[in-house]
């Protein structure tokens, strides 16, 4: 029997679900497999081999288990350090990363004034001054590194409570003004971020567009698996593997349900071949 192509979306915590989102309504087609190293969460307390090793081995057995034709690694920490020797190991399946949108958002821009709100991981890795460097040369760009904003947005989704002052504070860094300029564009350099977007807009002191790179991925996604299997859109629900074991909350269950998503334990199959 001939399958259907099939995506495996990975990241640290629940940060990738936006990233799996967009994926899947451009793609109803593929089989999606969702997975979150919460057991390791979050990868910047983690240094950069052991993150490297880690990922590596987390990635052999969810490749044994899923059988992808593509994987993406919705976290810029990751992608940042991974992509190559993941490649190496596995040079005939395609990887896609995450890396921070600022190639769109100084393109954008009008004010010439650019924010990447990121974690200071992601901030301080010469892979994303290198992008700074490289294509947006004519943008004066601040960098943020938000350190406890993920965290935020992992408790918002699992129903816990995220005060605004919590989320303002890791934000405000983002808006400068200067020499009657304000920031006019944000990259949301952190899958996780999105989650809180509806914080961003109405804490922000002005409007200004939030970059999400989900789209993005989604589009390279599209370009990478072409079409095959069976007709029309694939059946749900889909697999979420979550490596800690922990059952997710109330909130998180009917969260991962909308998306069609159910949390599977870390014995049983993610799809079958």
């Amino acid at each position: 029997m001939v399958r259907r192509r099939r995506a495996l979306v990975f990241d640290s915590g629940l940060g990738g679900l936006t990233v799996f989102a967009r994926i899947a309504e451009a793609r109803p087609d593929l089989e999606l497999v969702y997975a979150a190293d919460d057991a390791f969460f979050p990868y910047g307390a983690l240094g950069e081999a052991a993150l490297v090793e880690r990922v590596g081995a987390v990635m052999d057995d969810l490749i044994a288990r899923t059988a992808p034709d593509v994987v993406v690694i919705a976290c810029n920490t990751a992608s940042t350090l991974v992509l190559p020797p993941l490649r190496a190991a596995y040079p005939h399946l395609p990887f896609v990363g995450t890396v921070p949108a600022i190639k769109p958002a100084a393109e954008a821009s009008k004010s010439r004034l650019i924010s990447v709100l990121a974690t200071p991981g992601t901030v301080a890795r010469d892979y994303t001054r290198a992008l700074v460097r490289d294509f947006a040369a004519g943008c004066e760009v601040t960098l943020v590194g938000a350190a406890d904003l993920a965290g935020l947005a992992e408790r918002q989704l699992r129903g816990e409570p995220v005060a605004d002052a919590d989320v303002a504070r890791e934000i405000e860094p983002c808006f400068v003004a200067l020499a009657g300029r304000r920031t006019d564009q944000v990259v949301l350099a952190c899958t996780h971020f999105p989650l809180l977007i509806s914080h961003f807009i109405r804490l922000a002191p002005w409007p200004v567009a939030f970059v999400d790179p989900a789209p993005a991925i989604a589009r390279r996604v599209d370009s990478l698996v072409a079409a095959g299997g069976p007709a029309g859109e694939a059946g749900r629900p889909f697999a979420a593997f979550f490596t800690s074991g922990r059952p997710p909350s109330e909130p998180l269950r009917k969260a991962l349900r909308r998306l069609g998503l159910v949390a599977t334990s870390a014995g049983e199959r993610a799809a079958a071949d």
